[in-house]
């Protein structure tokens, strides 16, 4: 991994911009200015900003000041609708922010907006690269996020190495839109994963077993992974504070459900962790851990265990 403060990816001593300082993105920041890189910050929350400029970044005084004073600037951004309304998207002002820039968009969005949002930037006189991450809280940290990268290969070139502090891999995708449905494939995957995760927990729990031999069985066998090493705990602890947020779950399940619906393709796991992820976000744990799913499936037991009709619920098998 790259540490160098001199990147072949930027001129020596230019300032980087950075936007955006939530739980993801103030660790992802921090681990750039620890390796010396000239930051300059800005979040819509001005109180994110402060750890970063203890740090020793600068805190500008807007998203126009930060594109002023930069020519790469990373985002990372909860939804497009923050992406636009940063980037003054539809307005005069977007052509003066992006113009001459590089943007960089570390967030999860949808391929088809991704790519709409290059042709804008590039017909403003800027580049575009998506870069959309692979991890949560702890990694992010560590430094040990796995990016993937989509966009024309000069701008991808140019970008890369800037990434080496906050992440372990940076896997170049192809063009824009590549590389956020690589990312939809596998948050396909840790969704639908840790779902599962969730109710083999309630299973064993509504069973009256000893949850600590069940994770002793896990962290034994093939299925030991460092996602069940984190989660497991945080389940029989019943510690939901958040590392990835079960709003951020419920999103990213739409956006691949969405997806699939555009490829006309079946996704029964899941359509289903998606319903789970939702009603999750319903009963209050939006902001929670992504673990927080858990009382959407107790939620479901407790409404089996009330119904005269509980025994419907078991599926017919094949004679």
């Amino acid at each position: 991994m790259m540490h160098s403060t001199e990147r072949p990816g930027s001129q020596p001593g230019e300032e980087i911009g950075f936007v955006g300082l939530g739980v993801m993105g103030q660790p992802m920041a921090l681990n750039l200015v620890k390796v010396g890189t000239k930051l300059v910050v800005w979040n819509r929350s001005r109180e994110r900003s402060e750890p970063l400029r203890a740090a020793g970044a600068i805190v500008a005084s807007s998203a126009d000041d930060l594109f002023a004073r930069t020519r790469i600037v990373i985002i990372m951004l909860v939804d497009e609708a923050a992406l636009d309304a940063v980037l003054r998207r539809g307005t005069p002002d977007f052509a003066k922010l992006v113009s001459g820039h590089i943007v960089v968009s570390m967030g999860s969005n949808s391929p088809d907006y991704s790519r709409g949002l290059e042709a804008d930037i590039r017909a403003a006189g800027g580049r575009y690269v998506e870069a959309p991450v692979s991890g949560s809280r702890k990694p992010a940290e560590a430094g040990q996020l796995v990016s993937m990268l989509g966009g024309a290969e000069e701008a991808v070139a140019e970008v890369r190495p800037l990434l080496s502090p906050m992440c372990r891999e940076t896997i170049v995708c192809g063009p824009v839109g590549t590389a956020l449905l690589i990312k939809l494939t596998v948050n396909l995957y840790l969704c639908t994963m840790l779902a599962g995760l969730a109710e083999a927990v309630h299973f064993a729990s509504r069973n009256g077993l000893d949850l600590a031999i069940f994770q002793a069985a896990i962290e034994s066998g093939q299925m030991a992974c460092d996602l069940t090493r984190i989660k497991i705990p945080k389940l029989i602890n019943r510690d939901f504070s958040v590392q990835a947020a079960t709003s951020d779950a419920f999103n990213s399940t739409s956006l691949i459900a969405d997806a699939a619906r555009a490829a006309r393709l079946a996704s029964p796991l899941l359509d289903l962790s998606r319903d789970l992820y939702g009603e999750s976000v319903g009963l209050g744990n939006g902001r929670l851990d992504m673990m927080s799913v858990v009382e959407a499936i107790e939620a479901r037991t407790e409404a089996v265990g009330h119904s005269s009709l509980a025994p419907a619920v078991r599926p017919l098998l094949p004679h």
